[in-house]
C-alpha cells in the first residue's frame, strides 16, 4: 500500500496516511484517458447550431416567372437554397452530442488519473480545512503556504460551506466534493488536495 505525510493547514507535519493500493497505486492508461474526457467535452456541447431548411424561410411557394419566354434560368419557389434569402442546404440542426462510457471505463480512467498525482508528487493530504471565516485572501494564503503549485482541485465535504465559497474567486483553484472529482477537472489542474475524509470518500467510490 502506498503511503503518504499527512499536513495541517500551515503545512506541518501530524502523521502518515495509508493510500488503497486498487485506488492509488493503478495503472495509468493515456488511451483511456482521451476517451473519457472526449466524452466528458462532447456532453458540454450544447448542440444548438441551426439552420432554417427551405420549408422553415418566410416567403412564397409560388413559382416566381414563368419557365419558359423570360431568357432567364428557370426557377421555382424564392425559398430554394439558390436564392438569396432562401433556405440552408443541409445545415446544422440541433443535436446531443453526449454519449457515456462505461462506468468500468470511467473509474479506471479517475484511478489512473488519481495515481497519477501520486507518482507526480502532486498530491496533498492535510488534516481538515476548516476555515475561520469565508475569506479569499485567507484561502490564497493558506494555499501558499502548503506549496500546491499555480493551480489545484481542493476536494472536501460538500457541507464545507466556507471553504467552497473562499474558493469560488480563485480562478485556477476549484473545490470539489469527492462525488464530484472527475478526470477532466484532474488533469487541467497542477495539483490535487485532499482532506483525510476526501481521501476515505474516493477509495469509497472508485473501489
Amino acid at each position: 500500500m502506498p503511503k503518504i505525510r499527512v499536513y495541517n493547514l500551515d503545512r506541518s507535519d501530524v502523521g502518515e496516511l495509508e493510500l488503497s493500493d486498487a485506488v492509488f497505486g493503478a495503472t495509468v492508461n493515456e488511451a483511456l484517458f482521451y476517451d473519457v474526457v472526449k466524452a466528458q467535452l462532447a456532453s458540454r456541447r450544447a448542440g444548438t447550431a441551426a439552420t432554417k431548411g427551405r420549408s422553415e424561410v418566410a416567403g412564397s411557394k409560388q413559382k416566381i416567372y414563368r419557365q419558359k419566354g423570360t431568357g432567364g434560368a428557370r426557377h421555382g419557389t424564392k425559398r430554394s437554397p439558390t436564392m438569396v434569402g432562401g433556405g440552408q442546404s443541409h445545415g446544422p440542426t440541433p443535436r446531443d452530442y453526449s454519449y457515456r462510457p462505461t462506468r468500468k471505463m470511467r473509474l479506471g480512467a479517475l484511478r489512473g488519473a488519481l495515481s497519477l498525482k501520486l507518482n507526480e508528487g502532486r498530491l496533498l493530504v492535510v488534516d481538515d480545512f476548516e476555515l475561520n471565516e469565508i475569506k479569499t485572501k485567507k484561502l490564497a494564503e493558506v494555499l501558499g503556504k502548503l506549496q500546491v503549485g499555480r493551480s489545484a482541485i481542493i476536494v472536501d465535504a460538500k457541507n464545507n460551506e466556507k471553504l467552497r465559497m473562499s474558493a469560488r474567486n480563485l480562478p485556477s483553484f476549484q473545490f470539489l466534493p469527492p462525488e464530484g472529482v472527475n478526470l477532466y477537472d484532474l488533469l487541467r489542474h497542477e495539483s490535487l488536495v485532499l482532506t483525510k475524509s476526501a481521501v476515505e470518500a474516493l477509495e469509497k467510490r472508485c473501489a
